[in-house]
């Protein structure tokens, strides 16, 4: 795929967009996703931070707050970057309290008295699973899990679970007579076993002092149980967090417990909970920089390699098409057509074939005439150049593993920041066919450029913004957010948009290897699998297919909320994207040249493009045979998913039209220039 002259200006806003990055992520030089190592002295307190509630079940998420838990005296919401706001990542203090390598057990974190009200709401939270999201020292606490293939029973890997659940149905052996009466009976988990990995800090020549130099903390985990605490006498307020518990074994607690009931919901009374939780502290041989490594690693990776296997039998189909017509039907036509290297029969049956000349060359000096709604256009493709360069900025900087999950929100921000940055090849590119469209409103038509694609994204956004903070969701973005947003839309995007398109204005129009005719040709009626319908279902159908594999994986990801950080086959599936969008598009596009059809302009794109259409009908049944039947028709988890979803098919649309369009442009360009026109 060739750029135009305007890859001069795009290198500068790449470098531009290089400086901005380093800016935005400090790098260490030893650790390249930018996040530098903490020590940690014996006995040095550690602060645990709670974030969100999130859920498998639905893809709303709320803030840990929103539930009636223990909060400390005061409660802080900490510092969070662009793309942490954007994700609805908010982190606040808790009154979890730890020190380095000193094991607590059974410490009270608060006791409360709940009223029906707020236990139904618990009960809720449980029914449709969501799970408490914390982290310390930046490490997401998890649940770990040991994972085997079925082929391969022996061999173990250890896998996680982020989070931990706030409560689950009471099964029906831990039952009791109420439990027995009703299978929607659900349990608390009110205590909390926090498992803290640290790994001391070496000296340099190899040996390890344990705690001299301090602790790197390596592994953040918890198990959740469910225990209705009981005491002696009345409750003592002054003697917590280490209030005696007599379903706490041992003076002072050792971890065990007594025989106890679980901690019913009882959404009909109300009830008493005591919170509790355990700090143990455990020496591991995982290196600081290697502790997010089972945050990372792959358990499907086969899956992938054949999702790349068969992407690439589609693309080599499609280059074996288009290999057919470059070097076969084509050299044919050129040699015809120039009436090079024939023979004197040859000669004389291409003579009577041009009496009754039909094909491509036919409708040549209709081939360039300007489209309708040429500036629209001309903006669509500006703005797929600057979707295009956006995605391969930001895919080789997370290759590079610059956008590692350890650097929250790095992906988003980068995202927004490349996308802000390459306005100036958006404003170029748009200009530069609007000229050769002959459209005469300059200015028109750069602001189309700087408006209408983040327009609408914002527009939906905003609505969906606005549902959410009807429902209190903590994925509803902060009014400052909003704010930050628009300046860097109205205050960068849309400046270097206009000087973009100020430097295509200024070039000449582009050259084209023909003259177009003032008098349009008349189109012959066309096949059924011609048609424009039929076309885009084609188009889209290949493309899809190309890509649906990863699609699965990186929607799983979201919904699942596991860290996705497989952006080497992320890449090569984009790549395989790229070539197909290109190669079908082309494919199409001779065929109806040679049935006498010029109007390829707008059909190129739509044709590239489709492949997003397919893409929201398979999020659109992924959101329904996911989502718990209680919250498929819920306005806000509706608007959620399917409002981000529209924005990233958009996305996609207008990036894949873009590479659909400029590839079929210049490959009509190129066969037209090598023909004689008589």
């Amino acid at each position: 795929l060739h750029l135009p002259p305007c890859t001069r200006a795009a290198a500068m806003a790449s470098a531009v967009a290089l400086i901005a990055l380093s800016l935005l992520l400090p790098a260490q030089a030893f650790y390249l996703p930018g996040v530098a190592p903490r020590a940690f002295k014996d006995g040095e307190p550690v602060k645990m931070k709670v974030q969100t509630l999130v859920s498998t079940e639905t893809p709303l998420q709320f803030d840990y707050y929103q539930l009636p838990f223990c909060q400390p005296r005061r409660v802080q919401d900490l510092p969070e970057n662009l793309g942490e706001a954007l994700a609805g990542e908010k982190a606040h203090t808790s009154a979890y309290k730890a020190r380095v390598r000193v094991n607590e057990y059974c410490k009270v974190l608060c006791r409360k008295t709940y009223t029906p009200k707020q236990m139904e709401e618990f009960q809720d939270f449980a029914i449709l699973d969501y799970r408490v999201n914390m982290r310390l020292d930046n490490l997401p606490v998890a649940e770990m899990i040991n994972f085997a293939y079925e082929d391969k029973p022996d061999k173990t890997m250890q896998i996680y679970n982020l989070g931990f659940p706030v409560g689950g149905k009471l099964a029906p052996e831990d039952g009791s007579k109420k439990s027995a009466q009703s299978t929607d009976t659900y349990v608390l988990n009110n205590h909390l076993r926090f498992k803290i990995k640290y790994h001391p800090v070496d000296t340099g020549d190899g040996i390890t002092t344990e705690g001299e130099r301090g602790n790197y903390i390596v592994g953040y985990e918890v198990i959740p149980f469910s225990i209705k605490h009981t005491y002696y006498g009345k409750w003592n307020q002054s003697a917590v967090p280490y209030h005696p518990l007599t379903t706490c074994a041992g003076s002072p607690p050792n971890g065990r417990f007594e025989r106890h009931q679980p901690q019913v919901i009882d959404p009909a009374e109300g009830g008493q909970v005591i919170w509790t939780y355990d700090i143990e502290w455990e020496l591991s041989d995982v290196k600081w920089a290697s502790r997010w490594d089972v945050y990372l690693q792959m358990t499907d990776d086969n899956i992938h390699w054949f999702s790349i296997v068969n992407s690439f039998v589609i693309l080599i189909f499609l280059t074996g098409i288009v290999g057919l017509i470059m070097t076969r039907i084509l050299r044919k036509d050129f040699a015809r057509y120039n009436e090079v290297a024939l023979t004197e029969e040859e000669l004389a049956e291409a003579n009577r074939e041009m009496r009754e000349e039909t094909g491509w060359k036919l409708v040549y000096a209709d081939v360039f005439r300007a489209p309708p709604f040429g500036r629209l256009l001309s903006v669509m493709t500006g703005s797929g150049l600057q979707l295009f360069i956006m995605t391969i900025l930001t895919l080789m900087f997370a290759t590079l593993g610059f956008l590692s999950p350890a650097n929250r929100g790095a992906l988003l921000s980068s995202v927004l920041v490349f996308f802000v940055l390459m306005g100036l090849p958006a404003g170029y590119m748009s200009a530069r066919f609007s000229k050769m469209f002959k459209e005469d409103n300059h200015f028109q038509t750069a602001l189309w450029t700087s408006t209408i694609f983040p327009g609408v994204c914002f527009a939906v956004f905003f609505v969906v913004n606005l549902v959410a903070w009807a429902k209190r969701s903590s994925t509803a973005v902060p009014f400052g957010t909003l704010v930050v947003l628009a300046l860097l839309w109205f205050g960068v995007s849309l400046p270097l948009v206009f000087f973009g398109a100020f430097l295509g204005y200024k070039k000449d129009p582009i050259s084209v290897p023909v003259q177009t005719n003032p008098i349009p040709r008349q189109i012959p009626p066309q096949l059924w699998y011609l048609q424009l319908p039929s076309s885009i279902v084609m188009g889209g159908l290949l493309s899809f297919g190309a890509v649906f594999v990863e699609m699965f994986f990186i929607i799983s990801s979201i919904w699942q909320h596991r860290f996705y950080y497989m952006f080497g086959f992320l890449a090569l599936v984009f790549i395989i994207l790229v070539v197909t969008c290109a190669e079908i598009t082309i494919v199409l596009c001779y065929l109806h040249l040679c049935a006498e059809d010029y109007r390829w302009w707008w059909r190129s794109y739509l044709t590239s493009g489709a492949v997003a259409f397919y893409m929201f009908l398979y999020g659109a049944y992924h959101y329904f045979t996911r989502t718990h039947p209680s919250a498929q028709f819920d306005a806000l988890a509706s608007s959620v998913f399917f409002g981000y979803l529209f924005i990233f098919c958009y996305a996609v649309f207008v990036c894949t039209g873009f590479v659909g369009f400029y590839s079929c442009f210049q490959f009509i360009v190129k066969i037209y220039s090598s023909i004689k026109i008589d």
